[in-house]
Formats: C-alpha cells, structure tokens, sequence
C-alpha cells in the first residue's frame, strides 16, 4: 500500500521546488499514515474484489435415496442423483464484471480525492507555519527597535533633565547681586531688601515649568514607547502561542504523536506565474476525481441496465440424471440392474416483466440523479475556481503593493528618525512610522501565503501538480 501511494503521489506532482524537502516528507507521510485516506485505500480494495466474485451460478446436486428399494423393470433403484449447470444469458457475467470494475474506479477516484484534499490541508497547515515564523521573526525584530528607540529617547530624556538643571542654577546666583545693586542707595536699601529676597525665592518656581517644558516631552516619549513595547511583547506571545496547535493539526494530519518534533520551514517567497485559466478549467473538468467518479458510476448504472435486461431473457441449465439399480430376481433369474445415464436440459421462463421493467427504470432514474450530481459538482468546482484565480490575482497584486508600500514606509521612518536625531520632535510621528512598517511586513506575508494557498487550491482542484516557481 504504500509503494502505491508513494507512486499516486509522484504521478500527482507533490513535489516542491523551492519549499524544502521537508514538505514534500510530510506529503508522503501524511498519505502513508492518514486513517482517513486508508480508510478509503481499503474500500476501494474492497470494491476491487467485487470483480473477482462475477462467475457462473454454483451447480446444484440433488441426492435421492430409497429408504425401501423401488423395484422398476429396469431393476431396483436405490438411489436418484441429479447434477445441474444453469448458464446465464449471453452477455451477463461480461455486464456483471464492467459493473464491479466502474464501481470499483469510483472507489479509487474518491480515494484520490480524499488524498487531495489531505495534500491540501497539509499544504495550508504548512505555509501557515511558515507565515507564522516569519511574523514571530519580524515582531522580535521589531521589538530590538523599539528597544533601540527607548535608550535614545532615555539618553535624549537625561541629558535634556541635565541641561534643564544647568538652567535653574543661574538665576539663584544672579538674584543676590541684582538685590545688591538695586538696594546701594541708603534707607532704599532697607525698603528694597526683601524685594529683593522675594525675588530670590521665586527663582527656582520660575525655573521648573522651564525645566518641565524641556524635560517632559522627553519622559512622555519613554511612556510612549514603553506602551508600545508592552503590546509588541503580548502579540509575539500570541505568535508563539498559536504555533502549537499548527504543529499538532499537521502531526495529527500525518497520524504521528501530538508532541512530534517538526522543522522550522524556509521563508515563502513571491512568485509570479502564467497561469491559462481555461487551461486550468478544462483540467478540473477532466482530472478532477470527483468529476471521474461520477463518470464511473454512470458507466456502472449503464452496465446495471444491461444487467436487468440480460436478466429479462432465459436462463439455461445442461445436467445429468444417473440412477443405480440392482438386478431384480424372476423365476431365480436375475433381471435388469444396468445404472440410468439420463442428459438433462433445463430454461427459465421470465413471463413476470414488471420487475426486470422496475430494474430497468430504476437504473435510468439512478443515473439521471448521477447526471445532475455530476453538473452540480462541476457549478462548484468552477465557483471555486473563480474564487481560487481572483485570491491568487489579488495576492499577486497585494504582493507588488505591499513591496511598494514597505519600501515608501521605510523611506518615511528613516527621514523622522533623522528629523527626531536633529531637533527632537515627531517622536511619535517615528513610532507611527515604525508601526507602518510592521503593518505592512505582515501584510506582504499574508498576501504570499495567500499566493501558496490559492495556487495548492487550484492544485487540488485540478489534480495536475501545478506547482509554485514555474515559469
């Protein structure tokens, strides 16, 4: 069984290019070990035995014997055996065995759709992953900056609390010698003392709103980023939270231990394709397994048909009666005893026609049904294709936005930073910046995933292995 899956897998194109081995290990292990899509590999084993049971009608054997010897002018007969062979209709066991064989490929088909959508799955678990180690690696990136940000702003807080306590200290040196001055003159001085004393006891009142002004801005940038670091700190534990039951959904996937040790994956990359959409329709028409097992039901149903027909007609039988007889006595002369060899031919007579007449309409209801299942998977398979090419076009074009818009708010931070470096100011202005960067690395990364996912749907969709990277 698991030669056959490796090489389902190889004939599917589960390869990835650029993604690491370790994806394409996962694939293999999750068809090797999946319940799910063993439960389906064995039903569609089951099915497949179907075929082997289509054969002839076993022979009757009928046994007669005489509890008190018949006496026959041939002699006594002890016994009656009767041996029987019916034949089928020409052309039965060939219905019956297209029959269990179409039943059989529609058991196979869903067992390759099962193993598609479990490829898939594993596909989006997996580059949720590697979205989610790229977001963990940019939010502590990120955190080192504002970490970097916070000792500027402290360094700018200090020395502005240092150049503010310069400040105070000259106009209390200044107040005496103004009082002296203005009391040189005789009895004024007297009047102009405490004048004079009042002057140098508002002095340092004067000097901290000053000091405030220069030193406040400074403290309030600290609490800002302080505010900022703390969240910054709380979603990167989130990040890391969500990555245990990502690893445990892809070790359940591949049916390993919860707690299995799964390597990091590479970093998604963007990559543009040309992808024809009608191509790419017509392939889901045509490869899809679920557009194919309905096929093979409806030639299953069509061979049901026959089935009932064939059964409409007369069945045959060719056997042979032999009978044993022992020499009767006449007149002390033994008479007869020679054993009976008698050919046998033996028909059905089919008179009742309701019934094969209600098999037959029951076949055609049947497929009509299967007709409308049919049409209506197709409706959704193409709804879902829509779908699919408008997220990967969206994605493409997010990708090339968000690429420009990283680089524009890059530009941005870095001309605040030297604005905030030379005066100052718009300190908050470079944390909303800086913000801005982070928003938009994550929304670049979204939008790959979202690349990799809508290109493993279509994938899924039209089982043709299209796979990321190709030109």
């Amino acid at each position: 069984m698991k030669k056959l899956l490796s090489l389902i897998m190889l004939l599917a194109g589960v390869t990835q290019i650029s993604l690491a081995q370790s994806l394409e290990d996962h694939l293999i292990k999750a068809a090797e070990n999946n319940p799910e899509l063993k439960a389906y590999y064995n039903e569609y084993l089951a099915a497949s035995e179907r075929g082997n049971q289509v054969s002839l009608p076993d022979p009757e054997l009928q046994v007669g014997i005489f509890l008190q010897p018949m006496m026959r002018l041939m002699g006594i007969q002890q016994a009656d055996v009767q041996l029987m062979q019916m034949f089928p209709w020409f052309g039965m066991l060939k219905a019956q065995e297209s029959e269990a064989d179409q039943m059989a490929l529609a058991r196979y088909q869903l067992f390759l759709d099962a193993k598609n959508n479990l490829f898939y799955q594993v596909k989006t678990t997996w580059y949720a992953l590697a979205e989610l180690e790229q977001e963990i690696r940019i939010t502590e990136e990120n955190l080192k900056i504002l970490q970097q940000y916070e000792r500027m702003a402290l360094i700018r807080f200090e020395s502005a609390a240092n150049s503010s306590a310069g400040s105070n200290s000259s106009p209390m040196a200044s107040a005496p010698s103004a009082s002296f001055s203005t009391g040189s003159g005789g009895m004024n001085t007297m009047g102009n003392q405490p004048e004079g004393m009042s002057n140098q006891a508002k002095a340092p009142a004067m000097a901290s709103p000053a000091a405030m002004g220069s030193t406040g801005p400074g403290m309030t940038d600290v609490l800002r980023i302080r505010l900022q670091i703390n969240a910054l700190e709380n979603d990167l534990e989130l990040l890391k939270s969500n990555k245990e039951p990502l690893e445990i959904e892809l070790n359940k996937l591949m049916n390993v231990d919860r707690d299995s040790q799964i390597s990091n994956p590479e970093p998604l990359l963007p990559f543009a394709m040309n992808l024809e959409k009608q191509a790419i329709l017509d392939s889901i028409s045509s490869n899809n397994p679920m557009i194919a097992m309905y096929d093979a039901e409806l030639s299953a149903l069509e061979s049901q048909k026959q089935m009932a027909r064939l059964d409409g007609r007369p069945m045959f039988g060719a056997g042979v009666n032999y009978m044993p007889f022992k020499p009767r006595i006449e007149n002390g002369m033994p008479m007869g005893g020679d054993d009976m060899f008698m050919p046998m031919v033996t028909m059905t007579l089919p008179i009742y026609r309701k019934k094969t007449n209600a098999r037959i309409k029951e076949a055609e209801l049947l497929q009509e049904s299967v007709r409308y299942k049919k049409e209506n998977t197709l409706n959704q398979l193409e709804i879902a294709w829509a779908k699919s090419f408008r997220d990967l076009e969206d994605a493409n074009r997010k990708v090339k936005l968000y690429e420009q818009q990283l680089e524009l708010a890059k530009q941005s931070l870095s001309l605040l930073l030297t604005s905030y470096a030379t005066n100052g100011q718009d300190f908050e202005e470079v944390l909303r910046a800086q913000q801005l960067v982070l928003d938009y690395e994550f929304s670049k990364i979204a939008a790959i995933t979202r690349q990799y996912t809508s290109l493993a749907m279509l994938d899924m969709l039209s089982a043709t292995g299209i796979q990321p990277y190709s030109n």
